[in-house]
């Protein structure tokens, strides 16, 4: 049989089949080479087993040579293995007899015999022969007791049956899916993702020094939320209240934003953990209360759709309503009216989408009933009795009396009326009459205390009305699909209408401001402010679709973001201000500044890349390259070269002239067996790093696009910036049982004392720099309510800006 026989074909292997031969064969050596290192391995483990039987029976005959004496447990003749301190393994030097298979942390067993305890011999682990790398692992008990851990003797290097017990054991760690190993000859770690090996050099001043168990420190400095870009107007009603301070309350991701737009001041209420989908404001105009989603943590549990009442002046939590009884998300709230605002109705994401009303002071639950199987948009008290609740959504309309603990429901009658597919927003007028906007383009009026209709406007608007306020002055005011404002009279004749310009998009909800100002919400996630007679000026704006594009002005206080709604954006992070908005005829992926910050490059789901003038946003010019994802635009430190990473497993090279504005292929970089995922460039210009999707670490000279294979040339580069996760100076950020897809990005300052991280759980960590210890500790900030999918720091490490996915929203944070 041959070498490349009886492989077996995995991912890295299959993917190998678009490769050129060489490479082929390359990934396939690399395989044989995987699996001689785990036949040695299992040699060396071996070896250990016998010696250590050997060892065994020898102090057992001795023992027996001595006569009978006091039954005494083996181990105590043995010294004990170093205790885990949190877990980390501290290691003592070798005394010239064999440790014990079992440390101090599982004494109840040491009685066991010892051939008993090498069923946790580590037989997976890939080592090279002959380094004097030691390998062992922790494993955790099913029964969840986490303090409870067994360990399993050290296996040597030697396989030989010699052993060196005078050098220091290096230690090793297991995180779930996760373990570290410390090669001191050769100056490497060794940590496994999947159960696949990364190996990552550490420089050669380093290599004597370097100490795996050390503890990393907490970074001195953290972080903390200074603006929120975005609203969350395409999928959500009702959220956009102007309260008594002059601060506009509105929602994006898990963070309820409280902006001062006169004083440009934002706050913020943070005490969200997932996805807010609606918010309500008491008639005290203080008191807020906002209902999040079901979500999971990220150690897999599942946290609870709730209610959080809380206080808009201090931003205190007052209350937490319904932890346990709500299913899914919470779709509808209101306060009371008429009874100071002591009761709060709920909608729930359930099937059944349960109506509840409660005490929200007390947490008591007071009545409960299901509502409909169709999908419910909104719920409100009556103004003037706090026993009725009006609720509508797809093809109903209900009435609802509190009476005895039990909520009676009256349907509403459309009568001669043709009954529209949804009825989409409610309001009150002045007299008590309940008012209804629905999708067929019809306003009706409900007779108060009845469930007919007393009036109708056919026709108000060319399509769905999405939303209905009353003004003070009694003025009623619709908006909706056609993007017009209209305001009718007390007879419901119209007064005037205003459109909206189609970049906005259609009208979502609509709040009454200072004066004669109306706020408005738009599905394309704008809050738009003026007045009914004059324009509408933006006064907050983010994307549409899911982000990923992300990148920094190299010397302006600014940052571009892109995404796959096609909209390449350029902020101020000073004034919080868009400076311009460009679209794009394809979802955009990446991108990245040149150095002189005269262009920008946008990388593009198609394989087509743009570069874009930072001043004018003029198109420059276009290229492809492939036609899959273009996940990193970097360009070197001296602006003479471009690399492009691919989802095609290739990086491309460009030579770069004129400022960025010229653009020559140089040639692709072939190697990885998997998508690129970060790209770096060292300080010089003259080496790039790339990390892949199956976790490989590669080195190369893009001007001649050939890989660097020699350890002595990588492992004391310097480079520029630190985005890739994977190598020595950042492996400590990987949490415990990471399956390798959990960072999604990673930024190093550019004074090279903190890193942060982007993950999958809506997390960003701030870490210290280096951050080269094993499971180094982090400084954790919520805000986000999807995967993290990009972090950078500015140019002046001033701020941090971070992107949610799906969540659409842009985080600005300071450094503290």
């Amino acid at each position: 049989m041959s070498e490349c026989e009886g492989l077996p074909t995995d991912d890295s292997a299959s993917a190998a089949s678009s490769m050129e031969v060489t490479d082929r064969i390359a990934s396939l050596e690399q395989r044989v080479q995987m699996q001689e290192d785990e036949i040695q391995l299992l040699k060396s483990a071996l070896a250990d087993v016998v010696r250590r039987l050997n060892a065994s029976e020898e102090q057992q005959a001795m023992g027996s040579r001595r006569g009978p004496t006091k039954a005494r447990p083996m181990i105590a003749t043995l010294p004990l293995r170093p205790t885990v301190n949190n877990g980390t393994i501290l290691p003592k030097k070798g005394s010239g007899t064999l440790p014990s298979p079992s440390g101090s942390g599982s004494r109840k067993d040491n009685s066991t015999p010892a051939n008993k305890r090498f069923l946790y011999l580590p037989l997976s682990t890939v080592r090279r022969a002959n380094s004097n790398e030691h390998v062992g692992t922790l494993t955790r008990k099913d029964s969840g007791d986490k303090g409870n851990r067994t360990r399993a003797g050290s296996t040597g290097s030697n396989s030989s049956g010699k052993r060196s017990d005078s050098k220091q054991r290096d230690p090793v760690f297991n995180a779930g899916m996760r373990r570290v190993t410390h090669c001191k000859e050769e100056g490497y770690v060794k940590m496994y993702l999947k159960g696949r090996p990364i190996t990552m050099f550490m420089p050669k001043d380093q290599v004597d020094s370097y100490c795996l168990e050390a503890k990393a420190d907490l970074p001195s400095n953290k972080l903390k939320l200074d603006w929120v870009y975005g609203y969350r107007g395409r999928d959500c009603r009702s959220n956009l209240y102007l309260l008594p301070t002059g601060e506009t309350v509105y929602f994006i991701a898990s963070v309820v934003v409280l902006f001062n737009v006169d004083e440009q001041l934002q706050r913020h209420y943070t005490g969200h953990t997932d996805d807010i989908k609606c918010l309500a404001v008491h008639p005290d105009k203080i008191t807020i209360a906002t209902g999040q989603v079901a979500g999971t943590s990220s150690d897999g549990k599942q946290l609870a759709p709730h209610v959080r009442v809380w206080d808009s002046v201090s931003l205190n939590t007052l209350h937490v309503l319904g932890t346990g009884f709500f299913d899914r998300a919470l779709v509808c709230l209101a306060f009371s009216k008429s009874n100071g605002g002591n009761t709060l109705c709920v909608v729930d994401d359930s099937n059944d989408h349960v109506l509840s009303v409660w005490d929200w002071q007390r947490e008591d639950r007071l009545a409960e009933v299901k509502c409909s199987n169709e999908s419910v948009f909104a719920a409100d008290f009556h103004p003037t009795d706090c026993n009725v609740i009006v609720t509508c959504g797809k093809s109903h309309l209900y009435f609802w009396s509190l009476e005895k603990g039990m909520l009676i429901k009256k349907q509403g009658l459309f009568e001669k009326q043709e009954k529209p597919k949804f009825v989409l927003c409610v309001t009150f007028a002045e007299n008590g009459d309940a008012i209804t906007g629905d999708s067929s383009g019809n306003i009706l009026v409900w007779g108060k205390g009845t469930n007919r209709i007393s009036h109708v406007i056919q026709g108000a608007h060319e399509g769905s009305i999405f939303a209905l306020s009353t003004l003070r002055n009694g003025t009623l005011v619709s908006g909706g699909k056609d993007r017009r404002l209209v305001c009718w009279d007390s007879s419901y004749q119209q007064i005037q209408t205003v459109e909206v310009p189609e970049l906005f998009g259609p009208i979502r909800t609509i709040a009454e401001g200072r004066g004669e100002t109306v706020l408005i919400g738009t599905t394309k996630n704008f809050v738009l402010q003026g007045s009914l007679d004059g324009e509408f000026m933006p006064i907050t704006q983010g994307h549409t679709d899911e982000l990923w594009g992300l990148a920094v002005h190299p010397w302006k206080p600014q940052f571009l973001t892109c995404g796959y709604d096609r909209q390449v954006c350029l902020w101020d992070s000073s004034s919080h201000q868009l400076i311009w908005t460009k679209s794009m005829e394809d979802s955009a992926q990446s991108a990245g500044f040149h150095p002189s910050g005269a262009v920008v490059a946008i990388g593009t789901q198609t394989g087509r890349w743009l570069v874009l003038d930072t001043d004018s946003k003029d198109l420059v010019t276009v290229h492809t390259d492939g036609n899959e994802q273009l996940s990193v635009m970097s360009y070197g430190p001296d602006g003479n070269f471009l690399a492009i990473g691919s989802h095609d497993n290739y990086i491309y090279i460009y030579a770069v002239a004129e400022n960025g504005r010229k653009y020559s292929r140089v040639g692709k970089c072939s190697g990885h067996s998997s998508f690129i995922t970060h790209l770096d460039w060292s300080v010089d210009s003259q080496y790039l790093v790339s990390n892949s999707g199956d976790y490989e670490i590669l080195y190369w000279i893009p001007s001649v696009c050939k890989q660097v294979v020699s350890v002595e040339t990588t492992r004391d580069i310097e480079w520029a910036t630190y985005t890739c996760a994977l190598g020595f100076q950042v492996f400590g950020l990987w949490p415990d049982g990471s399956d390798g897809t959990d960072i999604n990005a990673v930024c190093r300052t550019n004074d090279k004392s903190l890193l942060v991280t982007g993950d999958d759980f809506g997390k960003v960590h701030l870490f210290s720099y280096p951050c080269s210890q094993f499971r180094a500790p982090s400084h954790a900030y919520g805000g986000h309510s999807s995967h993290v999918t990009n972090v950078t720091f500015l140019h002046d490490d001033s701020y941090l800006v971070s992107t949610g996915g799906k969540d659409m929203s842009v985080m600005q944070w300071r450094i503290v």
